[in-house]
């Protein structure tokens, strides 16, 4: 909890009223998180790292926990396969086998031997789908573990407490509790 207040005073400045005052008027009505997006992200892991904002929201989660390389490869996976030319696959393929699976990755996700030796001969020739076994065992992982903590977690959790149930000057300097629209600033500045 010390970590997560601290991450937040960082990115808020405290969450000083008059100045998320002015970043609620800002936001526009298409922006804002309604209660029932929030709700769906407790649907599955899917739904949360489809939604920009919850995407941005288990980051920042997975950040305070030291363990974002999940998502970080995940979501280099899913940007390698948008790749349209075939002389970028091996370079983007490469980098993304650097930084999180080879064996002195600088991000080294959590593999099986297995899966990392099919990865790795995947290598030899990349395709679009040469990280598909690796990044679906990192999803489940994410899945199985951090997500579920992420639900239980005040990052989600806050969010999905009723409007109005804090964020007031009232409210944020003495407990620092945040609402939706303070979160919402807050999860827009981590993306």
């Amino acid at each position: 909890m010390k970590h997560r207040l601290g991450f937040l005073l960082q990115k808020s400045d405290s969450c000083d009223y008059s100045s998320s005052q002015g970043k609620k008027e800002k936001i526009s009505s298409s922006q804002r998180l309604s209660q029932e997006e929030v709700r769906k992200w407790a649907d599955s892991l899917e739904n949360l790292i489809h939604h920009d904002r919850g995407l941005a929201a288990f980051r920042a989660f997975l950040k305070s926990e030291y363990s974002e390389e999940n998502i970080e490869f995940w979501v280099s996976c899913e940007e390698y396969k948008k790749t349209k030319s075939p002389a970028k696959l091996s370079p983007k393929a490469r980098k993304i086998y650097d930084e999180f699976i080879s064996v002195q990755a600088t991000k080294e996700v959590n593999l099986d031997s297995c899966t990392r030796e099919k990865t790795s001969h995947n290598m030899l020739e990349p395709t679009l789908s040469c990280f598909d076994e690796a990044q679906r065992k990192i999803f489940t992982l994410m899945e199985k573990d951090s997500y579920r903590r992420f639900l239980k977690s005040p990052y989600y959790l806050d969010l999905v407490s009723p409007p109005g149930a804090g964020c007031g000057p009232e409210n944020c300097k003495r407990n620092h509790t945040h609402s939706l629209d303070c979160n919402s600033n807050i999860i827009s500045q981590c993306a």
